[in-house]
């Protein structure tokens, strides 16, 4: 095994009360079987009072085998007088032998009273702290989790929900006891018992994270487990919108987002429940493969979601640069000075986005009737690039002015104020290049 995990911290403690005043007492009819029956049900609770546990288990033993309708609290307070004897002992075989006896009196008790749902978990928080370590017995306390669930639904301590895990992670590693598949199944339950906490407002950020760190310590996940194993599921079953959310959760944690499974992932949640953030990466993915129209969709989905400025700066600025993909070069620059409302700090990158577009521009804008008025397209995109702060291209901007030739010429003077035309539409100040 890898790693050892101290759960201590993170598990709540389960208190086990003494019972004292149980009702229902069926005494022996034999009446010095009465008599030897009260004097042991007194005299183990003297013991256990006094921390005397492994005193406390001789007449408390008796009672077992001899008294065992005697009331529910022998089974009670057994485990509390068991669980102690084992912590008083040095003697190693003697340890176990009371653990065991632990298990011994809850299972008789279950048995007995049928009530087992009610103190289930008890008994499994018991088990992780003495048979995590124990290859033969690691099931079983694993096992009594899985009742746990099975009797109520859910482990109902959240703090719990990793000492489950840490033994299947054990028991996996000890016994090959699931497939891999199981495993996740077990992984993602708790992870929604955690999430259901932590919306009732539970911190369990401390438990989702051992969750998480147990899962890569058993090394069943890579990229070619999401995309030979899972992939083909979800394409069987895109309507999983659990397996979807698997293998999207996967895909990112495990850096395999440059797969196909993840893409397809990535759709079916976003579909099934659009975030920014999973609209966003739709909308990049789009613009890799060339699907401008589509990213300006997913751009677009991901405005009406965001959630603050920077969202909403970053985003605009996509929505920009996928309408500039598609020719829609008035509609991108109105995305673009969008940004500024929400993002000051981006002045640069948007004015050297909208010079590029301006650069861009200019056959789509030459008219062929005027040469200045054709190259004034140029000292627009250079005066663009000068709220960029961007010399290179004002430089580059700059080399494509007008000459004085060409403004004499047409009747032009330096420094006479024209306006670009087309979509660009800027007054701009003549000037000349020479």
């Amino acid at each position: 095994m890898k790693a050892k995990f101290a759960l201590f911290g993170l598990l709540s403690f389960v208190f086990v009360g003494l019972a004292q005043a149980q009702e229902g007492w069926n005494w022996p009819s034999d009446e010095k079987m009465e008599a030897k029956a009260r004097e042991y049900n007194a005299a183990y609770n003297d013991y256990m009072k006094a921390d005397q546990f492994i005193k406390a288990t001789k007449p408390l033993h008796w009672l077992l085998v001899n008294a065992p309708d005697l009331n529910e609290a022998i089974y009670i307070n057994g485990v509390t007088v068991y669980d102690g004897a084992s912590k008083e002992t040095s003697d190693e075989a003697q340890k176990k032998i009371y653990q065991d006896s632990v298990m011994t009196v809850y299972n008789l008790r279950g048995e007995k009273y049928d009530n087992t749902a009610n103190w289930i978990e008890n008994q499994a928080y018991y088990a992780y702290n003495y048979y995590r370590g124990d290859k033969e017995k690691v099931a079983d306390a694993a096992d009594y989790f899985a009742k746990d669930i099975e009797l109520n639904g859910e482990i109902n301590t959240p703090g719990l929900v990793p000492a489950y895990f840490d033994l299947v992670y054990r028991n996996y590693a000890y016994n090959q006891a699931y497939s891999d598949e199981e495993v996740l199944d077990i992984y993602d339950a708790l992870y929604a018992r955690l999430d259901k906490a932590e919306a009732e407002g539970a911190d369990v950020s401390g438990q989702k994270s051992t969750l998480d760190q147990i899962l890569v310590n058993m090394e069943i996940i890579d990229c070619d487990f999401i995309q030979n194993k899972l992939a083909p599921q979800m394409e069987a079953d895109p309507s999983n919108i659990n397996l979807a959310k698997r293998v999207f959760q996967y895909s990112v944690q495990y850096k395999c987002t440059s797969s196909e499974a993840f893409t397809k992932a990535l759709e079916i949640v976003d579909n099934d429940s659009p975030t920014f953030s999973t609209s966003q990466v739709r909308g990049m993915r789009a613009m890799q493969s060339k699907e401008h129209a589509k990213a300006e969709e997913m751009f677009t989905r991901a405005l009406d979601l965001a959630e603050n400025d920077n969202q909403r700066a970053e985003v605009y600025y996509d929505l920009a640069k996928a309408q500039a993909q598609q020719g829609k070069k008035s509609t991108a620059r109105q995305s673009a000075l969008k940004v500024l409302d929400f993002d000051s700090s981006k002045t640069a990158d948007v004015w050297n986005f909208i010079g590029s577009l301006y650069m861009g521009s200019a056959n789509d804008c030459r008219g062929g009737q005027s040469r200045v008025k054709d190259y004034s397209v140029f000292i627009a995109a250079y005066e663009a690039f000068a709220k960029a702060g961007n010399n290179s291209g004002m430089a580059n901007a700059k080399a494509r002015f007008p000459s004085k030739e060409e403004l004499f010429t047409e009747g032009y003077q330096e420094g006479q104020s024209i306006n670009t035309g087309c979509w660009v539409g800027q007054s701009v100040t003549l000037r000349t290049r020479d």
